[in-house]
């Protein structure tokens, strides 16, 4: 620690350091009495980011340290704020009472929480998982990753290309990632800096130490019955995971019971392009919606957490989807069943994180009454779904776990409070002795007033009282009328002037157990409560399933409800490869339009005979961006087992969304909005099924027109032309040029956006029609947009002069009628100073020219550019 010297300190700040020595990246919060204290730069760390007093202390012969702290019961408020600012914090707990020690109190740091590794229910976001990844770049483009969620026990891995794991990286944004410092260069060329991340030695990241801590976790001879053996890069990556729970002292990991394999075959391949472009589940703008967050109405957090996961692993297999589907059209029409489990639901509690909480002893009495509350549900749930046969699954899984049930309601209190020491946890009638010490704690006064009546009938002392003192404790007081009444066995302990005080052997025993009362009360709670808990941990298997079975239900239900609230319609799912909506309507945007403002719907066909590809023209504001992100979200809504916005939707089965959408740039990669651009576009073309649904929107506009309209004609081509391919396209364009493709290729088709001309006004009708347009409608889109009057008119003539200088219609070349060789070199050639210049070079034959002849040939040619000879 800065300013301090080997053999000055104080013995506190010497442990002090002792410790701190032994998580030197993370933030020390040091308990000291009834308060957490932070020194030096964390001091100054923490009293920024809590916004706390920040103070100075001598230590010991040391200069002044920096100082700042909280009590110790207000950690929850505190720990949030520090583990969201990004930092690792070590809580370093007394671990003895400090009343039975002489000296300074043993300590020791009892928990590191990380970003992704944490139970603090204000730590956790509960409609999210709160993953901790850790990520192994094993070269040749090959990665694995594995994801763990330490609050639910959820353990996930996957492994594949660099571009699949990151996809899922993306879609599941962990709070923390791990990885080998050797990687760090790789990982920020990935991924940026939007992530916590804590690189990790080298070493952890070895096949045999991964496979054994995997193998002895979950005590298994292999991993086959996990389907992950040959998994080489995932286990490296689960392997570190399980590392780093040790070294952050989680050390309770029974609710981590299996591992779980994300196979990329059975899920829609969304890239992150995809999943940012059609804002799934968090919105580009700040104040923006995310489609999770216009379908999501599950009650309960499992129910929220799953959804999310659904998402954004929307399903390949349509068996799997049309249970989905079956099951949510059941819900949809059977509206009492839909209410009942809505109402069981709404009493469950997060089953998932509160497993957590009890495997690892961190649960707390209050929690335990939810569980019971929780449980208390299955057996009506239970009864719901077992008298419908696509329910039946559901029903068989779903364990009332009666002994745990029956177990809780006989031994806790009704009113049991969140902290054990607060007391009043455990039953009457569950343990004598903490009946016999209630009964002394609570009835006490009632006891010494039966010894007081007691001794008075016997004794004849009518004025006997009974009272305390801390000197001698319980005593009995005797007026001096009446002192030769008192008992011989009674012993005298003070004299007053008008009486005198006596103890008896019966008073100071119950003297005894009055005054230990308390502290032998807590104790059995203590016992008592810890055995519950254990009792509880031998359900947690029943308890996870029963969460699963919750969680899906939830979602289900939740589809149902959105279905009917919303006028949705059950998608036809086809192994065809065509795609046909009619009326669909974008779920997020009529959601949020103006009261009494109608959402205009639109039909769209796809499919790999006549209309692979529809190109789609018109201005902006118009709706085509909107159109393309409605298509695949229908498409996405679909494959996830949802009911769809839409008249009709009959949905081949799409095996990867691909988006190019908006503009954006990388200023801290160094990349442009058009290399942005092109690198989402070469990340389709290079990835493209004859399943893929393809959004292209505005390709080409990050560069000049021609160069954009050139790479435009060039992809539509390609996606028209590919060998194995016939990705169905949706491809919206400002430049008109591309309506000829219509009229060159087979499987292309021109539509537009219609609009309305009302003398200088433009109304956009948001309404998709065949056929192409030319119109841009810009100037009146500045004009709406609060351009000044000026700068519109100035533009509007400038326009009619370019267009004045357009090449007649009839007098332009066909572009796909040109060669490609000879297409590169016209781009150059509109200039006839241009066409002079080459013609020239044609002419010369190199071999032939000497140096002399070729320096004046090139003096002609600059005199041509220049304007000076014809």
């Amino acid at each position: 620690m800065a300013g301090t010297k080997a053999g000055k300190e104080t013995p506190l700040m010497k442990q002090y350091n002792q410790i701190k020595g032994k998580y030197p990246g993370a933030l020390l919060l040091f308990r000291v009495g009834d308060f957490y204290e932070t020194f030096g730069e964390d001091a100054i760390k923490a009293s920024k980011t809590l916004d706390i007093v920040l103070t100075k202390r001598a230590n010991g012969a040391a200069s002044e340290m920096e100082l700042a702290g909280f009590p110790h019961h207000a950690m929850d408020s505190y720990l949030p704020k520090l583990v969201r600012a990004g930092y690792r914090v070590a809580i370093c707990d007394q671990l003895e009472d400090p009343k039975s020690v002489k000296g300074i109190v043993k300590r020791g740091v009892t928990e590191l929480v990380t970003p992704g590794l944490s139970f603090h229910d204000q730590v956790l976001d509960r409609q999210k998982n709160n993953f901790l990844a850790s990520l192994y770049l094993a070269g040749k483009g090959e990665a694995g990753v594995a994801f763990l969620d330490l609050s639910t026990g959820e353990f996930l891995v996957a492994s594949g290309s660099i571009d699949y794991v990151e996809k899922l990286i993306r879609g599941f944004q962990p709070a923390e990632i791990i990885y080998p410092k050797q990687s760090k260069a790789l990982f920020n060329e990935q991924f940026g800096s939007e992530f916590s991340t804590f690189p990790l030695e080298e070493w952890i990241f070895s096949h045999e130490y991964g496979y054994d801590r995997l193998t002895q976790h979950f005590k298994v001879p292999n991993l086959k019955g996990y389907g992950i053996e040959e998994m080489s890069a995932a286990i490296l990556a689960a392997g570190a995971v399980l590392y780093y729970l040790d070294e952050t002292e989680h050390r309770e990991t029974s609710h981590i019971k299996s591992i779980s394999r994300i196979d990329e075959s059975k899920y829609v391949w969304l890239d992150r392009f995809t999943i940012r472009n059609l804002e799934l589940v968090q919105p580009a703008q700040p104040d923006g919606v995310s489609l999770l967050d216009i379908i999501n109405q599950t009650i309960t957090p499992m129910g929220g957490r799953l959804l999310r996961k659904w998402m954004v692993l929307p399903l390949k297999d349509k068996g799997e989807i049309d249970r989905r589907l079956d099951i949510v059209e059941i819900l949809y029409s059977q509206e009492d069943l839909r209410e009942g489990i809505q109402s069981c639901l709404q009493n469950i509690v997060d089953l998932e994180r509160l497993t957590g909480k009890v495997a690892t002893g961190r649960a707390n009495p209050r929690e335990l009454l939810q569980l019971k509350k929780s449980l208390l549900q299955i057996p009506e749930l239970r009864a719901l779904v077992g008298e419908i046969s696509a329910f039946s699954h559901y029903h068989d899984l779903l364990n009332p776990c009666s002994k745990l049930t029956d177990k809780l309601i006989a031994e806790l209190q009704e009113d049991a409070p969140m902290l054990l020491h607060q007391g009043g946890v455990i039953s009457d009638n569950i343990d004598p002795q903490l009946d016999e010490f209630r009964h002394i704690s609570t009835k006490g006064k009632d006891f010494l007033a039966g010894i007081r009546d007691r001794e008075i009938e016997r004794t004849g002392i009518s004025s006997l009282k009974i009272a305390y003192n801390k000197v001698f404790g319980y005593y009995l007081e005797v007026s001096n009328a009446h002192k030769g009444k008192v008992p011989s066995e009674w012993i005298r302990k003070q004299t007053l002037v008008n009486a005198e005080r006596y103890i008896t052997e019966e008073l100071k025993q119950y003297e005894e157990k009055i005054l230990s009362a308390e502290s032998q009360i807590a104790q059995i709670e203590l016992r008592l409560f810890n055995e519950l808990v254990s009792f509880a941990q031998s359900y947690i298997d029943a308890v996870q399933q029963n969460a699963k079975v919750i969680g899906e239900l939830d979602c289900l239900t939740s589809f149902a409800l959105l279905a009917k609230s919303s006028d949705y319609i059950r998608p036809t799912i086809s192994e065809a490869t065509h795609l046909d909506i009619k009326a669909g309507r974008h779920p997020v945007i009529e959601k949020t339009l103006p009261d009494g403002e109608q959402f205009v719907s639109n039909d769209v066909f796809l499919d790999e005979v006549g209309q692979q590809i529809m190109i789609i023209t018109g201005p902006n504001m118009a709706g085509k961006s909107a159109l393309l992100r409605q298509t695949a979200l229908i498409v996405l809504m679909g494959q996830m087992g949802s009911f769809v916005p839409a008249g009709y939707a009959k949905i081949g089965l799409v095996d990867k969304i691909f988006t190019r959408v908006g503009a954006s740039d990388n200023i801290a990669r160094g990349e442009s909005t058009f290399m942005v651009e092109m690198t989402e576009t070469a990340s389709i073309l290079n990835n493209l099924s004859s399943r893929s649904l393809v959004l292209m929107d505005e390709i080409g506009r990050g560069t000049s027109t021609y160069d954009g309209i050139s790479i435009a004609w060039s992809i539509v081509e390609h996606l028209h032309n590919h060998p194995k391919a016939r990705a169905k396209t949706l491809f919206a364009t400002h430049y008109h040029e591309l309506n000829q493709l219509e009229k060159e290729l087979s499987r292309v088709k021109n539509f537009s956006i219609a609009v309305k001309e009302l003398q200088d006004k433009v109304v956009f009708l948001r309404k998709l029609v065949a056929g192409g347009t030319e119109h841009s409608f810009g100037i009146h889109v500045a004009k709406m947009a609060g351009m000044p009057n000026e700068v519109v008119l100035r533009a509007d003539q400038i326009l009619k002069h370019l267009e004045k200088d357009k090449l007649a219609e009839k007098e332009r070349e066909s572009i796909a009628s040109i060669p490609v060789q000879e297409f590169q070199m016209n781009l150059f050639s509109t200039d006839p100073k241009m066409e002079r210049v080459l013609e020239l070079l044609r002419q010369v034959d190199i071999n032939a020219t000497s140096p002399v002849e070729a320096l004046l040939k090139l003096n002609e040619l600059k005199a041509i550019l220049k304007g000076n000879q014809e």
